[in-house]
């Protein structure tokens, strides 16, 4: 357990995303810290500013900050300096690396990467595929998808689709089944086909943790939580022997997320489709 308790201030002009990425990074590196969070977004105005400044002298601590706008940077500055707290702006040292890289000045327009611009429309496309074509729905539409993961029952592939929608990318998932067909549509894709496995001990763990909360996936197209097999030992590694197998016969790389995050496995699969143009 951690010894002391730290209150950290993220301080944005936008959602926040970028600082708590950067925390959500760091926090693990001091784990005899426990840093406590406080979000402060869409800053934007002297009076949102000065509702922060309070806050933070009720709660004092350092100060994470992505503020764009000059005046509310060095407002922001100032109040800190009062209530005796350390600030770290992250963003002007980057914009000022990226000006003289460039050799352009930064726009400083507060709140410019939500401009809902196409790559904001992109990311909303891929949303709606993915949650038209989750958990083998429409499989006469893998032709549209960028991606399509496979794996047996409760091998995150829905969750890393939509954190790859967040991305832009139009990511179908179509569950492995022993005994079910493959879809033809899948054996003779020409989109990149992703196999996601996992070691038995942790499949049968999240099985047994979701039996009791998750909808019977035979109401979904997957294997049924009523099933006998669905959480037996032996079966979950003939399960995984034969996915694997499956996979290996197809030539789709495979990625292990037994140890990864749904960002590690996302990260992964980027990769794998980048390095796949070149």
């Amino acid at each position: 357990m951690p010894d002391k308790k730290l209150v950290l201030h993220l301080i944005s002009e936008g959602t926040g995303q970028t600082l708590e990425a950067m925390s959500r990074a760091c926090a693990p590196h001091f784990p005899n810290t426990e840093l406590e969070s406080r979000h402060w977004n869409l800053v934007r105005t002297s009076a949102q500013l000065q509702r922060a400044i309070t806050g933070i002298e009720e709660e004092p601590g350092p100060v994470l900050s992505s503020l764009i706008d000059r005046d509310l940077a060095k407002e922001l500055r100032e109040g800190c300096a009062r209530v005796g707290v350390k600030i770290h702006d992250v963003m002007t040292p980057t914009l000022e690396f990226l000006e003289r890289a460039t050799g352009e000045s930064a726009s400083g327009e507060p709140g410019a990467q939500y401009v809902m611009g196409r790559e904001y429309h992109r990311r909303i496309d891929a949303m709606h595929y993915v949650l038209a074509h989750d958990d083998g729905q429409e499989t006469r539409g893998l032709s549209g998808a960028d991606v399509v993961l496979v794996g047996v029952s409760r091998a995150s592939k829905t969750p890393t689709c939509i954190y790859l929608a967040n991305r832009g990318i139009k990511a179908a998932n179509v569950p492995l089944v022993p005994g079910a067909p493959v879809p033809k549509e899948l054996l003779n894709s020409q989109v990149p086909v992703i196999g996601l496995t996992i070691s038995p001990d942790a499949l049968l763990e999240i099985r047994k943790t979701r039996m009791g909360t998750m909808v019977p996936d035979n109401q979904r197209g997957g294997a049924s939580l009523t099933q006998p097999d669905y959480v037996n030992p032996e079966r979950i590694r003939e399960e995984l022997l034969w996915a694997r197998r499956l996979c290996v016969q197809n030539r789709w790389p495979l990625i292990d997320v037994t140890r990864r995050s749904i960002e590690e496995t996302s990260a992964a699969i980027l990769d794998l489709l980048e390095h796949r143009k070149h």
